[in-house]
């Protein structure tokens, strides 16, 4: 197994993993907006190889350039399917070399989550967990049911939940979690019984109201990242926070995996992350103030015009005249509106609290008057 850092390790791993395709590569994607990616993909096929690319039927606002992309990949001789609707997303993030190596991801193929964000991948080469991936992508691309055989391939909604209890009851000693958003009632409470029996629990990202209790710290760096290391020892790594939606209602995908070196890396990136993290900060104001904040943030992220700014920005980073891929900025665009709608939300909650707080003041100082 070889661990991927993001941003320390940037795309080059992933293109260097496609250009060594002999056979086939079997690509799941659900956002997109790397044209180098495309450009290996068109390259693998004009050597001969058989490329499969299953696109999400939807992710959030990119449906027509996940169409787009799906076009563009047909005309250059790429089986192109698409994700059933059957679940709310289609969001895991792999690929599969050869039928030999998976790669699986906490990233997305954009951007932002490859050089602004951190996150992690894993290269596995386990026979039993890359012919389990491979029967996922095969069985997602015919829109058949799913069946999970190998505990250590975590895939929701299919046996998620009952993988990542049992994973997380065993720990003995400490429990270190990247988390987008952990809310999910049953996980917060068996994390706070971990904590009542001496486990060592730490978490950087987010958190609902409900999880406040839990030691929580949240980066200057964007965080695009799932994974808990447990025990020093063994470590998860996949696209499912543990929130109800993404273990029950969407297709998420995650590993769980034993290899020393790789989780000792991982431990000494969370531990310098946690030094430089801040605590982060939730009462009940904030629960009650959640709603409208996010309504907010939402209709003021609709209406930033990013697109200009990301077309002048990345053509200083591309070289279009030696591209032939064409270069999308509403795919870039749309990834950063994503992006800024989070850091909005955040942004719009934090005045507000300082705004409620500064009136409790005056109003506690008319008081004394």
């Amino acid at each position: 197994m070889k661990l991927m850092v993001q941003p320390d390790d940037g795309i080059e791993p992933l293109l260097t993993a496609l250009r060594s395709a002999k056979t086939s590569i079997l690509i799941l994607i659900f956002r997109y907006d790397r044209s180098e990616i495309e450009r290996a993909l068109v390259e693998a096929v004009q050597r001969g190889v058989t490329v499969q690319a299953l696109i999400a039927f939807t992710n959030r606002g990119e449906e027509k350039n996940l169409r787009k992309l799906e076009m563009r990949l047909l005309e250059r001789g790429i089986t192109v399917t698409r994700t059933a609707d059957d679940l709310v997303r289609y969001h895991g993030k792999m690929f599969i070399i050869d039928r030999k190596e998976l790669f699986l991801l906490a990233f997305n193929y954009t951007h932002m989550d490859i050089t602004l964000s951190r996150s992690f991948g894993a290269r596995i080469t386990t026979p039993a967990i890359v012919a389990e991936a491979v029967k996922l992508f095969e069985s997602d691309s015919h829109r058949t049911p799913f069946t999970s055989t190998v505990h250590d391939l975590v895939v929701s909604p299919t046996n998620a939940r009952k993988e990542l209890t049992a994973f997380i009851k065993g720990a003995k000693k400490q429990l270190l979690l990247y988390e987008m958003k952990i809310s999910d009632p049953d996980f917060v409470k068996l994390l706070r019984d971990k904590m009542a029996d001496g486990v060592d629990v730490r978490i950087i990202g987010r958190a609902s109201p409900r999880a406040s209790a839990l030691p929580l710290r949240t980066m200057s760096m964007r965080l695009h990242a799932r994974a808990i290391l447990r025990d020093g020892k063994t470590a998860f790594l996949g696209s499912q926070s543990l929130r109800k939606l993404e273990l029950e209602a969407r297709r998420e995908i995650g590993v769980i995996f034993t290899d020393g070196p790789a989780v000792k890396k991982m431990i000494s990136i969370f531990e310098n992350d946690w030094q430089k993290a801040q605590p982060a900060v939730q009462d009940s104001m904030e629960t009650a103030m959640d709603i409208p904040v996010r309504r907010v943030a939402k209709i003021v992220a609709k209406h930033i015009n990013v697109k200009p700014v990301v077309e002048q920005v990345l053509e200083r980073v591309f070289d279009r005249r030696t591209s032939d891929v064409p270069f999308e900025p509403g795919e870039v665009a749309q990834t950063v509106r994503d992006a800024f709608r989070e850091e909005i939300h955040d942004a719009v909650l934090l005045a507000l609290r300082d705004m409620a707080a500064q009136a409790a003041q005056m109003q506690l100082l008319r008081k004394e008057d």
